[in-house]
């Protein structure tokens, strides 16, 4: 009989970059059920903007309708990357307004990871 492993094994992990309310441990536990592994970093070549959401189920949860999104641009955005399972990566999709998709970002500490970046802008709709 194997033995059950109880935290995931490194090369099923999925990296996700966060600089925003996924780093909190509340709601790592809210969504995930226990603190994941996080480490600090950085994107390179992008910068922040403050868009309004018309999720409002989203809103409800991160308590406003005022969301910061990764577009490219000049500069690095600090944050943390995340390992998940491909199961948590799934959850958090579910997570995240309905107006954003996942991108794969360049890291400081060399390669990529997933980041959540606005896809469908009311603006232009």
């Amino acid at each position: 009989m194997g033995i059950k492993q109880k935290t995931p094994i490194s090369h099923q992990m999925e990296k996700l970059f966060s600089y925003g309310t996924l780093r909190q441990a509340k709601i790592q536990r809210a969504l995930y059920g226990r603190v994941v592994e996080t480490k600090p970093d950085a994107i390179m070549g992008y910068c922040i903007r403050v868009v309004q959401l018309t999720d409002w189920k989203y809103a409800q949860i991160s308590g406003g309708d005022l969301q910061w999104t990764i577009e490219k641009g000049p500069g690095d955005i600090e944050g943390s990357v995340l390992l998940l399972t491909p199961d948590e990566l799934v959850h958090t999709d579910e997570y995240e307004p309905k107006e954003y998709g996942r991108v794969k970002v360049p890291l400081r500490s060399g390669g990529e990871a997933w980041a959540y970046q606005l896809v469908i802008d009311e603006r232009q709709a």
